[in-house]
């Protein structure tokens, strides 16, 4: 035993100030809350006894966990990364105390739009007849992370290149880009659009969640016109009102319908790859379970037709 350390779960700092797992507990509720309040109710404490419990623990680690500047608390980039290191500690301790005790900890899973496409079901489906102990959550955040890089998820289904820093990826499957159109405007009805037909008009994109940018476009040939905005219904609503065009995946499609919109066929767009996004570290023990089924759902017979009837 280590310097500091107690045979009964608790740690002493130098100061005589003792770290136990409701330490970890607490703060892991207040993560997983974002709110006193409601991470109080959730372990039958009061609001004060769990912000004196958190304000210990930061002290105890000599840095802020949590920014409370905000009436729903957000975990700074040190709470991120501890978060992962106190659900493992919390989880090693409860199966070697109670190691018949189901596995009710939820493996969050974050989008910001399309989740995995024409497999979305099957995901969720499969998870729940083989982990039935991990409930799986899918959770759409509008985030180019979808949540994953500050802490509100263990993992998320993105969609092209992702340069936030400390994330792990792995690309699942690619699928090609459609242009989304006006429903009654004069390119719903073609069989087939390219890049150069929708940049006669404004398009509307969604740079904090979406995938498209102007730079799809060749430098001499872009659009003469774009609206920005912030999610994806935003962006729907925009293309049926008639302000403009847009362009996404093909999921898109099935997953986001909407009358006043059409989705047709691009032909020059490149396919945009679908990634499972993780941070590198310590994660959720059911990570290596998802990766591997979203691996098999993909590659799994069926597969084809599934993403046919998407649109793709």
């Amino acid at each position: 035993m280590s310097t500091g350390e107690y045979g009964d779960g608790t740690r002493r700092s130098g100061g005589g100030r003792q770290i136990e797992l409701r330490h970890l507990r607490a703060f892991l509720a207040v993560a997983d809350e974002g709110n006193v309040t409601r991470a109080a109710a959730r372990l039958g404490l009061t609001q004060p006894a769990v912000s004196r419990t958190l304000a210990a623990l930061e002290a105890h680690l000599g840095t802020r966990l949590v920014d409370r500047s905000t009436h729903h608390l957000a975990l700074t980039p040190e709470g991120v990364a501890f978060r992962d290191r106190a659900a493992l500690a919390v989880s090693a301790f409860d199966d070697a105390t109670d190691p018949g005790r189901p596995q009710r900890r939820p493996l969050r899973l974050g989008h910001a739009w399309s989740a995995f496409g024409p497999y979305t079901t099957p995901l969720l489906r499969t998870w729940q007849a083989r982990y039935p102990q991990t409930p799986l959550e899918l959770l759409r955040i509008d985030d180019r992370t979808a949540g994953l890089a500050r802490g509100e998820v263990d993992a998320a289904l993105l969609r092209g290149p992702v340069e936030a820093p400390g994330l792990v990826t792995e690309v699942l499957f690619t699928e090609p880009r459609v242009a989304a159109v006006t429903a009654d405007g004069p390119h719903a009805g073609r069989a087939a659009l390219t890049l150069a037909d929708l940049a006669d008009g404004p398009v509307v994109l969604n740079p904090v969640s979406g995938s498209t940018t102007l730079g799809l476009w060749p430098p001499d040939a872009r659009p003469t016109a774009a609206l920005t905005v912030a999610n994806t219904d935003d962006w729907l609503t925009a293309i049926a009102a008639g302000r403009g065009s847009g362009v996404s995946a093909a999921s898109t499609a099935g997953m986001h319908p909407h009358s006043g919109v059409a989705f047709v066929r691009l032909t020059d767009a490149p396919p945009l790859p679908v990634l499972l996004a993780r941070r590198d570290g310590p994660g959720h023990p059911a990570l290596p379970h998802l990766a591997a089924l979203a691996r098999e759902i993909v590659a799994g017979e069926g597969a084809a037709d599934r993403y046919r009837e998407s649109g793709g």
